[in-house]
């Protein structure tokens, strides 16, 4: 892959790799990971797409340069990175957080969206459970437990017989995971907390929607996900069974050929 850094009035150093030719598909990370997440899935894309995987402002190399950010700050990344490769439309597809980031930039770019994918994320805002649970893990990261933190979520978002068979690839995320600074983890819960429901984004999509769920994720229950499923006008679901939330990782070759199916289709509709 092709390592790309640009500088925009938003962000003073941003970075994506590419790789590959043809249609767009952008790929972004969820938290607290970064552009690497997606190495299993690129290669497989790269051969018919052109595959642009961003670290998400705050993540990996790219820098936040400023704390008070927001879903809808940290989309502007595509449209940054689609004008630096002078590319007018993509296939978005967003992991967790990086749906929400997704959703964000359909809101407001619906005219630049082919398709839209959301793999193990929702539409929905957060509710109130959920968001006193990230307001605990902030206090508990500003008071210097980011490791902990880390150690204790990251296990959770695979499933137990994953767990068990790949401790290595568990532990391996563990320690990207700690890599993220303390600062750029509080600023991304607070985005998340603050973020908007987005449920009407799917019910005037004039795109296909693509629904990736893991029977076995803890942080997206399945009945929501199954829910939003039918929203769109479009929707192409994949339901995985002894999955998490982590399909790159626990089954990268099944995602790899669900998302190839779906930027097909998008592209020649």
């Amino acid at each position: 892959m092709e390592t790309v850094i640009i500088s925009t009035a938003q962000f003073s150093h941003l970075q994506y790799y590419k790789a590959g030719q043809g249609p767009a598909v952008v790929l972004l990370h969820g938290f607290p990971e970064d552009g690497c997440l997606w190495n299993n899935v690129v290669p497989g894309l790269a051969d018919s797409f052109t595959v642009l995987v961003p670290d998400i402002p705050g993540s990996g190399a790219s820098k936040l340069d400023k704390p008070d950010v927001s879903i809808e700050d940290l989309s502007h990344c595509i449209n940054a990175i689609l004008d630096q490769e002078h590319i007018e439309e993509a296939v978005v597809a967003g992991h967790s957080m990086g749906g929400y980031i997704a959703l964000a930039f359909a809101a407001h770019n619906a005219n630049r969206l082919k398709g839209l994918s959301m793999i193990h994320s929702t539409a929905t805002a957060d509710t109130e459970e959920k968001k006193q649970t990230r307001l605990k893990s902030i206090e508990l990261i500003r008071k210097g437990g980011k490791e902990a933190f880390v150690k204790g979520m990251i296990p959770n978002l695979f499933s137990a017989d994953f767990r068990e068979r790949h401790p290595t690839v568990v532990k391996h995320q563990i320690e990207r995971g700690i890599m993220l600074s303390s600062e750029s983890m509080i600023s991304f819960y607070n985005a998340m907390i603050n973020r908007p429901d987005r449920t009407n984004i799917l019910k005037d999509a004039a795109f296909p929607v693509q629904w990736v769920i893991g029977k076995e994720d803890q942080v997206v229950p399945v009945d929501s996900s199954l829910q939003q499923s039918r929203l769109a006008n479009v929707n192409f679901v994949s339901l995985y069974a002894n999955c998490g939330h982590m399909s790159m990782l626990e089954a990268p070759e099944r995602l790899t050929n669900d998302l190839r199916e779906f930027l097909v289709f998008c592209y020649n509709r």
